[in-house]
């Protein structure tokens, strides 16, 4: 199956930019564009500018005192200890010059996908540079400054009136964005992520539905550390195809962090390139079954930039292009350009060997522990289908 898609991109990305030893890197953005293009999936037609999100934009869901601390923040003006107040200034989340341009580009990235899409224009869009989750209302965290993904799903709102599923597979839970949409009916949001025991932000427990008008749209399944490939997909394909059958979403977002694989240097999961085929296959499928193809991806972590985020990324857009993922060798002539400067041996296939996983003895207690925990999430769906 072959869909018009539009992939958005700038160099200007590159400028959302912590410090050199920050782990957050912009640098995997530019390594997946060019991997694409030497693989010859990814044509300058397919490209699409981002633009600055305006702050009337970002006020859909952030608080004009954080807007303008940042604004602050982005010309040196801003205090230690005001910047505490907002999340700035912090060892995640240090402020830098333009941190306000930088961080609205990457927003209005996503909301040039969300208009592409739900005007027509593609079936499917990806803005690698969002998918900042962490971000809230009127605080940065976890190196998110603005919540592009929450943003988006407020402008939709707003301008197009649609139902939202949006579905996150970060190792890290989507709290930002759950938070956003609490106590709402029309924003499902479902998360799949590394147990909260060892990780952050600590949040994303079964037992957090949504309150109010929103009880029953807010899933979480706090998957166990060193969970492989097969438990984690298990849960995944389950959680996800149940959840759109129960809310029928009339357009689905995706936050696509690539840091549940065995190489991220700051999570504990053990997944391989296998669960970065299977992820946006799932959702191309039911983004055809549900929402007439409607899927707008985003990033979000992924902390191997060099060996992981590239390839997953990448399978992304080959997805959402031609449905299936490439299975070729990595392109030479990207593989010659990057090696000099990655600190790693880059990988040279799409797949990788099951024997970079290392033997986990209590693999079949993790399997049980997270059946456990999708059959909880489930729970009240179920209840809910039967009453139907």
């Amino acid at each position: 199956m072959t869909c018009k898609s539009s992939f958005v991109f700038s160099d200007a990305y590159l400028d959302y930019h912590f410090h050199s030893d920050h782990p957050f890197n912009q640098k995997r953005v530019v390594l997946t564009k060019e991997l694409l293009e030497e693989a010859n999936t990814l044509d300058q037609n397919d490209i699409i500018k981002p633009r600055e999100a305006t702050d009337d934009e970002l006020a859909l869901f952030h608080d004009k005192a954080f807007i303008q601390a940042v604004k602050k923040a982005s010309i040196g003006k801003l205090t230690e200890d005001e910047g505490l107040e907002f999340g700035l200034g912090t060892e995640d989340t240090p402020m830098f010059t333009n941190m306000h341009e930088a961080s609205s580009f990457l927003v209005g990235g996503t909301l040039n996908a969300v208009d592409a899409v739900l005007e027509g224009r593609s079936l499917h869009a990806l803005n690698l540079g969002g998918g900042l989750h962490h971000g809230f209302k009127r605080k940065a965290s976890g190196f998110c400054i603005y919540n592009d993904g929450a943003v988006a799903m407020k402008y939709i709102q707003q301008k197009y009136d649609a139902k939202i599923l949006y579905v996150d597979t970060d190792a890290h839970h989507g709290d930002g964005v759950q938070w956003a949409f609490y106590e709402d009916p029309n924003v499902c949001t479902f998360s799949i992520h590394e147990t909260g025991r060892y990780l952050f932000p600590g949040t994303g427990n079964v037992n957090e539905r949504g309150i109010k008008a929103g009880h029953g749209y807010t899933f979480n399944i706090p998957i166990d550390a060193f969970t492989e490939d097969e438990s984690f997909l298990q849960v995944y394909e389950s959680a996800f195809r149940e959840i759109c059958d129960y809310f029928k979403p009339d357009v689905i977002v995706t936050q696509n962090g690539a840091d549940a694989h065995v190489y991220d240097p700051l999570t504990h999961l053990c997944g391989t390139m296998a669960i970065y085929e299977k992820i946006p296959m799932l959702a191309h499928k039911l983004a055809h079954e549900y929402c007439g193809g409607k899927w707008i991806a985003l990033g979000g972590g992924g902390y191997d930039i060099w060996r992981v985020v590239p390839r997953a990324w990448a399978q992304i857009w080959n997805i959402m292009k031609t449905g299936k993922p490439q299975i070729d060798y990595i392109p030479t002539t990207w593989l010659s350009k990057w090696q000099a400067q990655a600190p790693v041996t880059l990988p040279k296939t799409w797949h990788d060997s099951k024997s970079i996983v290392p033997e986990i003895p209590r693999k079949a207690e993790i399997t049980e522990k997270n059946a456990k925990f999708l059959l909880s999430a489930m729970k009240y769906t179920r209840n809910q289908q039967k009453h139907r």
